[in-house]
């Protein structure tokens, strides 16, 4: 928006006659600046501390006023539909200009936007493309040439080269001049719609998408037919339950849609399928809002992070979507089917906000109100046309009758000898005086004027029973029109069934309504990469393949649990190469499940040795555990780990002593039975303070 030029006398403006201003340059207060003025506004600044507050200065005001003005113009004509039509004002625009343009021949889409903006105080770059938006939605507008594809992202072809022209649909629903409300266009030069008189709940049909000035708008895209059926509700007085739709089809669950109300979400999931091939996958529909490129991205991205494993990827997407994903060998197409939705755009979350514009101000709602609202909009707009049809009607039939009684009456006769205008209409009055009784309305000097304009050739072909048979006809059409304004509802839910009747057709369903089980990443996950641990240098991870022995596969996002030879326990995100030390044991982590491990060590370098089985339970990523008592050179001499309590338990083992004098025997057997199994804070019951060559289990 065009901001107003400064008046170079305001830009000097700060008050600088007000006593508390600093005296002169070069003072204390030489810092002092603007910051120093006392505002009350917003958006400008607070006077600084230790300053005295001062009035605010001109320039401040303004750039605070301006910023208010841009912001308004921002949410109430650029971003934000109003309530009533569900149009944005370049979309209000452009469908009036393409009215206005309208012979039934398809425009130059670079024409349609040259007429818009007489308008639409905006480049016509923005025009084309509200254009092009509008008729991707292949609901108000006919189109023809390359439009582009919502699918694959491409987009549609110079303006001089794609032609459009208004819908049959849209001149059901959008026009009628007699009851629209008009304002002058940015210039004042011509009128445009406040809004236009929608019969129709455009605004969740089509949904739209804007971000304004500290509030933004996102309303999704409904079923044409939902829509009409759930109109029909409304206006019986029940309560519909609506669901968005998109034209790129797909999987959708809206367990907290919420009405579409803001705060609410819906995720959205491509349809894959599984082909005979075990190593394709093949995506025939993907999220809305996703585009074939983005999605194929999206699947290369996450190869070459290693979270997925594919071979190669085609896209054969033409007029319908299809995407090959080719999977290497050994990885089954089930296994990838959940990181596919974990890690790609084939799953993607959308948040709602239903904002719309009404009484000249954004309000916050959500989509059973607006379908209520457009239902009762509707109703309101057909009783207003059926109101002007009904005055219209009554106003045919009065001068009708009013015309075959000058006729068949002869009154025309008696103003052939008036040599005045007064003596003709004195005449036809006086002719007509006898009739007046007969007329459903009060007879004017307009009517009167009117039946002086009839021409001779009229009167002379006039044919009695035609007339009445035509005011016999007006009087039916009037009957009809009463009783539609009697059983306004009926008429209304008609008028519904006819839009579907006449629209539906090839409007069904195609989004999926289903429900999704969440899937943590770590779950998701393939196990794509392998697992190498240097048991001599203590180097683990997966970019270690010559220096490495194999332990096992993991994926990039695993953690893994490292216990080393001097007692301690770390639990780490898995790398390409990491140093931990000498690992005694190594393994993928999973926090669900609870092995219990068995351990003997050795306190200090010359302690009492100790055995303890514990379990690990809760960990912080890359702390360090001591599981011994903590004494410097202590050593584990013996570790295991078992799936479950029965099986540690079920092991025995022997501790073998180093010769000493007075011992007797070199052999110590332990029954892991009798030691209890605790947490991992545990220090163990005491095996021996001699000195321990080895410890081994009894087979």
């Amino acid at each position: 928006m065009p901001t107003p030029p400064i008046d170079p006398e305001d830009q000097l403006s700060l008050n600088l006659d007000d006593p508390a201003a600093p005296e002169a340059a070069g003072t204390e207060d030489e810092s002092a600046d603007a910051t120093s003025l006392e505002v009350s506004h917003p958006f400008v600044p607070m006077a600084a501390k230790g300053q005295t507050p001062r009035r605010m200065g001109h320039v401040g005001e303004m750039y605070g006023n301006w910023f208010m003005d841009y912001a308004s113009y921002v949410i109430l004509e650029r971003a934000v539909p109003h309530i009533n039509d569900g149009l944005k004002p370049v979309q209000r625009r452009i469908l009036h200009a393409m009215k206005i343009m309208d012979d039934g021949r398809l425009d130059k889409v670079a024409n349609i936007a040259g007429q818009a903006t007489q308008y639409h105080p905006h480049g016509e770059m923005a025009i084309v493309d509200a254009i092009v938006n509008l008729g991707q939605k292949k609901l108000l507008l006919d189109t023809q040439g390359n439009w582009g594809n919502v699918a694959t992202g491409d987009n549609a072809a110079a303006p001089r080269y794609i032609e459009a022209r208004i819908s049959k649909f849209a001149h059901e629903i959008l026009f009628n001049p007699k009851i629209t409300e008009w304002q002058l266009s940015y210039d004042g030069r011509k009128k445009e719609p406040v809004t236009l008189p929608v019969k129709f709940p455009l605004l969740l049909t089509q949904g739209v998408e804007g971000i304004a000035v500290g509030l933004a708008c996102k309303i999704l895209p409904h079923n044409f037919i939902e829509l009409i059926d759930g109109a029909i509700e409304c206006l019986r007085g029940r309560t519909p339950v609506l669901l968005p739709d998109f034209s790129t089809a797909g999987l959708m669950d809206a367990t907290e849609y919420n009405d579409g109300a803001r705060g609410g979400r819906i995720r959205v999931r491509a349809r894959i399928e599984e082909t005979k091939k075990k190593n394709l996958l093949r995506i025939t529909e993907i999220p809305f809002g996703i585009t074939t490129s983005s999605l194929v991205d999206s699947i290369l991205a996450a190869n070459d992070k290693g979270k997925i494993k594919i071979a190669k990827i085609e896209d054969l997407t033409a007029e319908f979507v299809e995407i090959l994903v080719h999977l290497p060998a050994g990885v089954e197409a089930g296994d990838i089917l959940n990181a596919l939705y974990v890690f790609t755009s084939c799953e993607v979350s959308i948040s709602v906000n239903a904002c719309v514009i009404q009484g000249e101000k954004p309000i916050f709602t959500n989509v059973t109100t607006l379908l209520k609202y457009a239902a009762d909009h509707t109703r309101n707009i057909l009783k207003q046309e059926l109101e002007i049809g009904l005055s219209e009607l009554e106003e045919k039939w009065h001068f009708s009758s009013l015309e075959k009684i000058f006729i068949e009456k002869r009154i025309y006769r008696d103003i052939e000898e008036c040599a005045t205008w007064e003596a003709v209409m004195i005449a036809i009055w006086k002719g007509l005086r006898p009739y007046l009784k007969l007329f459903r309305r009060e007879v004017t000097d307009d009517d009167v004027t009117r039946l002086t304009e009839i021409r001779i050739k009229r009167i002379s072909k006039f044919n009695s029973f035609e007339a009445d048979e035509y005011l016999k006809g007006l009087e039916k059409e009037i009957a009809e029109t009463k009783h539609h304004l009697e059983n306004l509802t009926k008429y209304a839910v008609a008028y519904y069934r006819d839009l579907k009747a006449k629209f539906g057709k090839g409007r069904e369903r195609k989004t999926e309504i289903t429900s999704f089980t969440r899937v943590a990443a770590s779950e998701a996950a393939v196990a794509t990469e392998t697992l190498n641990v240097d048991w001599q240098e203590g180097f683990i991870g997966y970019g270690m393949k010559r220096t490495g022995d194999p332990l096992c596969k993991c994926s990039r996002l695993d953690d893994i649990v490292v216990f080393l030879e001097d007692g301690t326990m770390k639990v780490s995100k898995v790398t390409e190469k990491a140093f931990f030390g000498l690992p005694q044991h190594v393994a993928i982590f999973n926090k669900d499940r609870t092995p219990v491990y068995t351990m003997v060590y050795r306190d200090g370098r010359q302690g009492r040795v100790y055995v303890k089985r514990f379990q690990v339970g809760g960990v912080t990523r890359d702390t360090v555990y001591d599981l011994t008592k903590g004494t410097k050179g202590s050593k584990v001499l013996y570790f295991n780990v078992h799936d479950t309590e029965e099986e540690s338990a079920a092991q025995k083992l022997t501790v073998f002593l180093n010769p000493a004098p007075r011992l007797k025997s070199l052999e110590i057997v332990l029954n892991m039975a009798e030691v209890a199994a605790k947490g991992r804070s545990a220090i163990g019951i005491t095996v021996t303070d001699h000195s321990v060559k080895r410890v081994s289990r009894v087979k």
